[in-house]
């Protein structure tokens, strides 16, 4: 687990997503800043948030985002290593990561790669295999019990949303869904721009060529 107190990464520093900054806006930094417009209209604030879609779109600089803005401690940790090897140690990694979260609030947990511990569930044959089921209950439990701490939030991502178990990402423990796809090329010219606000280019370089011929580049690619 990785605890940044103050993620230096910005809206700004994101090309394009204009729709996925919104809703995270909506789901995540507004319960958080301002979570009396809920109260006032009298419903319950998303309490999670999944980010998916394929690799190097931008979830976890976003997820940083969002905690910049809301400035909330930023708790990192991928689903792999919440996946141990002796017997009890994955469900205690996941106590006392919403434990920290809890002592540290306003915070954000961010579990990147979710779907290492966080997949459809079948019979398990193996010690392992149990324990990474057991890691997982303690995950829905812990989501479960979550709804006296708003100011915590939860934001998982994943590059494979098919692949998860519906009891974790179904409404009242992940309420928002938000979806990355490759970048348009408008939003890939916006890219390059910002990674190369502060270059000189030489005066053969053609950024809109270079996108037209890799139409599939991701921001991790342009960067």
């Amino acid at each position: 687990m990785r605890v940044d107190n103050a993620p230096t990464e910005t809206y700004a520093d994101i090309g394009g997503l204009e729709d996925q900054i919104q809703e995270i806006k909506e789901a995540v930094e507004l319960p958080l800043t301002r979570p009396e417009l809920y109260e006032d209209i009298g419903i319950n604030p998303p309490k999670g948030v999944i980010l998916y879609g394929v690799p190097g779109t931008g979830k976890t600089l976003l997820a940083k985002a969002v905690a910049n803005s809301t400035s909330a401690t930023f708790l990192r940790v991928t689903g792999s290593e919440l996946i141990q090897k002796y017997s009890g140690e994955g469900p205690r990694l996941v106590r006392e990561l919403f434990k920290a979260a809890t002592e540290l609030a306003p915070a954000i947990i961010f579990i990147d790669e979710i779907d290492a511990v966080g997949s459809k569930r079948y019979e398990a044959h193996s010690g392992g295999e149990r324990e990474i089921q057991r890691t997982m209950l303690e995950l829905l439990n812990q989501l479960d019990g979550f709804d006296t701490h708003p100011q915590v939030k939860v934001v998982m991502a994943t590059n494979r949303i098919e692949a998860l178990d519906p009891a974790l990402i179904r409404p009242g423990r992940i309420d928002r869904k938000i979806e990355f796809p490759l970048p348009s090329m408008a939003t890939k010219k916006h890219i390059f721009g910002i990674h190369t606000g502060k270059m000189t280019l030489a005066t053969d370089v053609d950024i809109e060529l270079l996108i037209r011929d890799h139409d599939d580049l991701s921001g991790a690619d342009i960067k």
